[in-house]
């Protein structure tokens, strides 16, 4: 069975094009890893809740905007391998290449699907 993992985060709204450019130089790794899809999305249409947000959620500020990220496996297994590799991998390591925006920020969690519906 498919496995998940989700990411929501807050993302200075003037690095919009650094963030494009830092998943198109790193999602390919998702891919050599195992994944199968890599989606990230960026806010369009995410509206301030009365109880709780996307925004609140990533405490962004007014000038950020809230991006949502998500990464498709084969299984969990598959997973758990790839993304230790990805933790090991020194092409990701934040001193040398800096993310643009604030990961102590970022929400995750890996998702196990139980409905699907349609196709991709």
């Amino acid at each position: 069975m498919a496995y998940v993992d989700g990411f929501v985060i807050a993302v200075p709204t003037a690095n919009r094009q650094a963030f494009i450019e830092h998943a198109e130089k790193f999602d390919p790794l998702f891919l050599e890893y195992g994944a199968t899809r890599v989606l990230e999305c960026w806010g369009d249409d995410v509206p301030a809740g009365t109880h709780t947000d996307f925004q609140r959620a990533v405490a962004a500020k007014e000038d950020e905007t809230v991006a949502f990220s998500w990464v498709e496996w084969p299984d969990k297994a598959t997973r758990d391998a790839g993304m230790a590799k990805m933790m090991a991998d020194e092409r990701l390591d934040p001193e040398t290449t800096p993310m643009p925006f604030d990961g102590k920020r970022m929400i995750f969690g890996g998702f196990v699907p139980v409905v699907e519906i349609g196709t991709r």
